[in-house]
């Protein structure tokens, strides 16, 4: 059952090895431009000539990269619409499933063989991928602000991804029985799965930090930011000596947009009258002075918390994300056993 199960499977297979080989040769022989590049931006002297070097990094292989970003978004998918929603659905479209299912091995051994064979290429396949293109990028992504920029198309992270994408397709076309509505529902299906998890589960993973700092305001407006650059900001909120919250930053709306003159008092928007002293220049022109604004903001000794999950958390949720698609994963593959056996015929 094994040998048949491949031989169905190796023109896939010997696809994805082409397709994994020209990826890694194309990404072996551009590497090397990229870390003399790199070298450059590491061993510049002066302001000027720090940006021109970053700018020529950031510039090299510039396509290269958004296409192997872009693929690293895609392959769990493909895998999921073209490897995983045709594996029953097309047996149950060409009629072929009688013949397997009438001979000495039952419908169990049959789905478990054959997902254990196409699940392990998937996952496999995810897995040089990502380590291919996370190898290639490592020097790109040192130069960005927070590692959990680049999270869902780095690290191992992939692999879960795969695997669950492989059996909801294989969930899926069993529940369908067609191979091109599966692979439809399949796409969206996960997708949808994916974009609720980065968007808003996978910070609940594990509870955040907090950091309260005072509330800076300058001529640019407020700061924001975590105690860390490299740190996953998810929030800051601005609240009153007393704990009261007075709203959140970076959200839009007119909270803390500046200051105007009213009756001779000086209003910071959102917040109340200053209790300082408004020149009379200032009165008379409209025109406010850094001073006097700082001055006003810290009259009301303001704070802002900042909610945050530390850079040091990011292979934490690497490995809590993979388990928990790998379990969702099992979960699909025990369900798509389940409906063959007691809901086909």
């Amino acid at each position: 059952m094994t040998w048949l199960a491949w031989r169905q499977f190796r023109t896939q297979a010997v696809a994805a090895l082409v397709l994994l080989g020209a990826v890694a040769i194309t990404l072996a022989v551009t590497r090397p431009g990229l870390v003399s590049s790199f070298q450059n931006v590491l061993h510049c002297k002066g302001v000027l000539a720090c940006a021109s070097a970053r700018r020529g990094f950031v510039a090299r292989d510039s396509l290269l990269r958004h296409l192997a970003n872009a693929l690293a978004v895609a392959v769990p998918a493909l895998i999921g619409v073209f490897w995983g929603a045709p594996l029953i659905a097309r047996e149950l479209e060409t009629g072929s499933f009688r013949l397997a299912w009438t001979q000495s091995v039952t419908r169990s051994r049959w789905m478990l063989v054959k997902l254990g064979v196409v699940g392990t290429a998937s996952m496999l396949s995810a897995g040089l991928f990502s380590l291919a293109v996370t190898w290639w990028s490592s020097m790109y992504d040192q130069l960005q602000d927070s590692p959990f920029q680049q999270y869902d198309i780095r690290g191992i992270v992939l692999v879960g991804y795969a695997a669950f994408a492989f059996t909801l397709g294989v969930a899926l076309g069993a529940i369908l029985r067609r191979t091109l509505p599966a692979m439809a529902a399949t796409f969206l299906v996960f997708f949808a799965v994916h974009i609720t998890f980065s968007t808003w589960l996978r910070q609940r993973l594990l509870s955040p930090l907090h950091a309260t700092s005072p509330f800076h305001w300058t001529s640019m407006g407020y700061q924001l930011g975590p105690p860390n650059p490299a740190d996953w900001a998810l929030g800051t909120e601005v609240v009153s000596p007393t704990g009261h919250a007075l709203g959140q930053l970076g959200q839009g709306g007119s909270l803390f947009e500046g200051f105007q003159i009213h009756a001779g008092t000086l209003i910071f928007q959102g917040v109340g009258a200053c209790l300082v002293k408004v020149p009379a220049e200032s009165l008379r022109t409209g025109n406010i002075s850094q001073a006097v604004q700082q001055a006003c903001v810290a009259s009301f000794h303001l704070r802002q918390v900042t909610t945050y999950q530390p850079a040091s958390r990011y292979w934490t949720f690497q490995w809590i994300e993979l388990g928990l698609f790998i379990v969702f994963a099992l979960l699909l593959a025990a369900a798509s056993t389940w409906w063959v056996r007691r809901r086909l015929p």
